[in-house]
């Protein structure tokens, strides 16, 4: 999509609308224009664990002009410098990873807002405003349009959940459900029931906050469950494990016929 001022994403999600997202985790330009041709409403471009760079996120949201998919980004860390870089390349959503004190939203905030509301630097000559074209449209903007959720990923964030809630310019929560388990001595099972009463305690708090929900979704059937649940956002696939699936069930099937 190509965007001008409006996220149209967010205006959905603050309506309690179902946003269908996928992993952009190749650093490819190609597999993020498939996604976007498919129909996502989000592509989400994973600076946290992909090999990706400023370049290769830019081309990957030059794919997505004229679809309906808006390109948003997991940030590498909760950085400022780092979040200033991928606003200014055209970003419209930020997922900031491992946040756990109201203290470090707050701090997500700031690095995403202009000021008076935060630190972000300001320029015109970036793609953002189109390369000097359309600075005041995206400067007066920008602070309303671009959506920011965190991570809740360990024990401490789910203790201080109530805190980072209270951060108004906060839009939403996404759990990282691997990351929570193993910081709760539960190696990469998120279905331990000690990780589930966390994951529900995050739930509850988030949807009694009116904020967005968003998580990942293994498949169709657990995906429905968490739609129907109230989540607002899933990532239902990615373009590079999603592949390695199909790609590994098709060889499985073609050397139980054939070897």
């Amino acid at each position: 999509m190509e965007l001008t001022t409006k996220n149209i994403v967010k205006e959905r999600l603050k309506n309690g609308e179902k946003i269908a997202a996928a992993w952009a985790q190749a650093a490819s330009n190609i597999t993020s224009e498939i996604l976007g041709q498919a129909g996502f409403d989000v592509v989400m471009i994973d600076l946290e664990h992909a090999p990706h760079n400023t370049m290769t996120m830019i081309t990957q949201i030059q794919s997505l002009k004229g679809e309906k998919a808006v390109p948003f980004v997991r940030a590498p860390w909760n950085d400022f410098v780092q979040i200033k870089q991928i606003l200014d390349a055209g970003i419209y959503g930020v997922s900031v990873p491992y946040v756990n004190t109201k203290q470090e939203a707050e701090m997500a905030v700031r690095a995403v807002k202009y000021p008076t509301k935060g630190i972000r630097g300001v320029a015109g000559s970036p793609r953002a405003a189109k390369y000097g074209n359309n600075i005041r449209e995206y400067l007066d903007t920008a602070n309303d349009e671009i959506f920011l959720m965190v991570a809740i990923e360990t024990p401490e964030a789910v203790d201080n959940l109530d805190d980072i809630l209270e951060v108004e310019e906060l839009d939403g929560i996404f759990i990282g459900p691997m990351d929570l388990a193993t910081s709760m001595g539960h190696f990469c099972n998120p279905q331990h029931e000690e990780v589930q009463a966390a994951i529900k305690t995050i739930e509850d708090k988030v949807f009694a906050s009116g904020k967005a929900l968003a998580t990942v979704a293994g498949d169709w059937e657990n995906a429905k469950r968490k739609y129907d649940k109230g989540y607002n956002m899933l990532i239902l696939m990615s373009d590079t494990t999603t592949l390695s699936q199909v790609a590994c069930d098709r060889i499985k099937k073609f050397s139980e016929l054939y070897r």
